[in-house]
């Protein structure tokens, strides 16, 4: 008895007709009938009356059914967990990182995954956050970290990593710095350093200042934080960033948080095919990377 002769008889007793079972199968009509009456005579006894128009089961027929269905899916729970074990013995996997972001807890996701499974090959793309997202969509990145407006992206599994309001960062000698509470409308006299659109920052600021129907004066645009902070270090605008990276440049800025943008930015990471056995490893180790972070713990 043969695993395809068991696909085969599920098929017609299921179709209901040899012809239709034929091209589900994906052989000649001829096989699968010659493959039902070699099981037959190896269980000794008819699994089909083919005495009416229409192919019904016999008495053995029925008792063979349910038993046969779960012989395929047994053989087919096996083929799955070898194949996942293969996965994670030299499979890849592409990761995705919003350009500009320096995370640390995340590389030392990967450097954890790459030592329980060395031979699982990583590939890591940096882009914006909306084509990474995209990415994940259509299955060319596994995982991704990416910053976002109020959510994660529609249609992908998120866990959010951080949830931060927006500031605005100027150097001490500016005139912004005298106030304790600064407005979006504030921002309008000043040029504006910031990152590009794609970005889950950028999505938060032009929310904001679309709903009050203002109209900032985009002067630069950078996506890393360091380029966007060395240029309002320099007087050459106001920098709009969150609270966590205006944090790593006080020495150099002063961060007012802008008072009336009350949207939080994201950053998550996203994923869409949980069953790759490859990206639910590399979520324990990132959600143990992550909640171990000191950084993020304050």
């Amino acid at each position: 008895m043969e695993l395809r002769q068991l696909e085969y008889f599920v098929a017609v007793a299921e179709e209901q007709n040899f012809t239709r079972a034929a091209e589900r199968v994906h052989i000649s009509q001829s096989g699968v009938s010659a493959q039902i009456r070699q099981l037959e005579r190896e269980l000794g006894a008819e699994l089909f009356d083919r005495s009416v128009r229409t192919v019904t089961l016999t008495v053995a027929g029925k008792a063979a059914l349910e038993p046969a269905r779960a012989a395929l899916a047994a053989a087919g729970a096996v083929r799955q967990a070898v194949g996942e074990v293969t996965d994670l013995i030299r499979g890849r996997l592409t990761v995705g990182m919003v350009t500009g972001c320096t995370l640390t807890p995340l590389f030392d996701a990967l450097a954890a995954f790459h030592a329980a499974h060395p031979g699982v090959e990583i590939s890591l793309l940096e882009d914006s956050s909306d084509r990474l997202a995209e990415g994940v969509r259509t299955g060319t990145v596994d995982l991704a970290l990416v910053g976002a407006a109020t959510s994660a992206p529609d249609g992908l599994d998120s866990l959010t990593i951080i949830t931060e309001r927006l500031v605005a960062a100027v150097p001490a000698e500016h005139p912004l710095t005298s106030q304790q509470r600064v407005t979006l409308r504030d921002l309008m006299t000043y040029p504006i350093v910031c990152m590009p659109p794609g970005t889950g920052l950028r999505a938060v600021f032009d929310q904001a200042c679309a709903t009050q129907c203002l109209q900032p004066t985009i002067a630069l645009q950078a996506s890393a934080a360091d380029a966007i902070a060395g240029l309002a270090a320099r007087g050459l605008g106001v920098a709009i960033l969150s609270n966590s990276m205006a944090e790593s440049y006080r020495d150099r800025l002063t961060a007012r948080t802008i008072v009336d943008v009350e949207t939080p930015a994201l950053l998550a990471l996203v994923w869409k095919n949980a069953r790759n056995p490859a990206v639910r490893e590399l979520l324990v180790h990132s959600r143990q990377a992550f909640m171990d972070s000191p950084e993020l713990r304050q």
